[in-house]
């Protein structure tokens, strides 16, 4: 079941960022985490059932990017 962190991290990464160091910031700000610690929660949840539920096409932009950085490498 997803708990309000799990819900405030997808509705955070629904967001669109021009610099990765605002994002960085607004996620200890906003969320009260390190940016690793929400990657690792975010890795997590685009692949959770009822995450994708939630935010399925959130979820699926996270999946395709992390698909494209596979295939650059």
């Amino acid at each position: 079941m997803l708990n309000d962190t799990d819900r405030a991290a997808i509705d955070f990464e629904s967001r669109f960022w021009k610099f990765a160091g605002t994002k960085e910031m607004a996620i200890r700000r906003e969320l009260g985490e390190s940016p690793i610690r929400h990657y690792q929660r975010v890795a997590r949840l685009m692949r959770d059932p009822e995450a994708i539920a939630y935010a399925p096409l959130t979820c699926r932009r996270l999946r395709a990017v992390v698909e494209r950085g596979r295939r650059a490498a």
